[in-house]
C-alpha cells in the first residue's frame, strides 16, 4: 500500500474509529431504543388499542451536544388511508428516557383527534409503527395541539440529529 492509500484510508475511517461525524457518515448517530420491543420487532399488546394503550418506554442515546430540546412523532404509513399519526410530542428537555405512560413535553394532535398517544390499532394485518426521535437547535415554543405537519414545518432548519426505531403490530382476535 502507497503512503497516499494510507492518508486517505486513515482519513475516511479514522472519523469512524473515533465516533465523530453523523450517522450519515458511519459516525455514532442518535439511537432511539424501546426496552419493551427491538426495531423491527413486535410491540407487546399492552401499548396497543387492545390493551392498556400506553406508551412504551423509550431510551435515546447520542443527543448531540447542541441541542436544546427533542421532538418525538409516532405514525404508521401502512394506514388504509395513508400515514396514520398515533403520537406528536415536542419541546421535550434534553432526556435519555422517557418514561411508559408518560409525557415528555407538549403534545400535538394525533389522528385519532387527541392531543396523546394512541397505541397500533390495525384494521388488518401487520403494520409497521415508526417511532422517530429528532434533537433540535432550538425549542419550539408551538401551542399544543398543533398537527404533524407544523411540527415537522417547524423543525426545518433546525434538527441536529434523529433517529428511528419501528415497531410492528398485528391486532389479535
Amino acid at each position: 500500500m502507497t503512503g497516499r492509500m494510507i492518508s486517505i484510508l486513515l482519513l475516511v475511517f479514522m472519523p469512524v474509529a473515533l465516533g465523530i461525524g453523523n450517522a450519515e457518515e458511519g459516525g455514532i448517530g442518535m439511537k432511539i431504543l424501546s426496552l419493551e420491543f427491538e426495531n423491527n420487532g413486535f410491540i407487546p399488546k399492552k401499548f396497543t388499542c387492545q390493551g392498556e394503550d400506553v406508551s412504551p418506554t423509550l431510551i435515546i442515546e447520542n443527543i448531540p451536544k447542541e441541542a436544546k430540546s427533542l421532538a418525538l412523532i409516532v405514525d404508521d404509513p401502512d394506514a388504509p388511508m395513508g400515514m396514520w399519526v398515533h403520537w406528536v410530542v415536542f419541546d421535550i428537555p434534553l432526556i435519555n428516557r422517557i418514561e411508559e405512560n408518560s409525557i415528555p413535553g407538549k403534545q400535538g394532535r394525533n389522528d385519532f383527534g387527541r392531543n396523546d398517544y394512541g397505541g397500533p390499532c390495525p384494521p388488518s394485518g401487520t403494520h409497521r409503527y415508526f417511532f422517530k426521535i429528532y434533537a433540535l437547535d432550538k425549542i419550539l415554543n408551538l401551542t399544543e395541539g398543533i398537527a404533524k405537519k407544523e411540527l415537522e414545518k417547524a423543525m426545518e432548519g433546525h434538527i441536529l440529529g434523529q433517529a428511528e426505531l419501528i415497531g410492528l403490530y398485528k391486532k389479535t382476535r
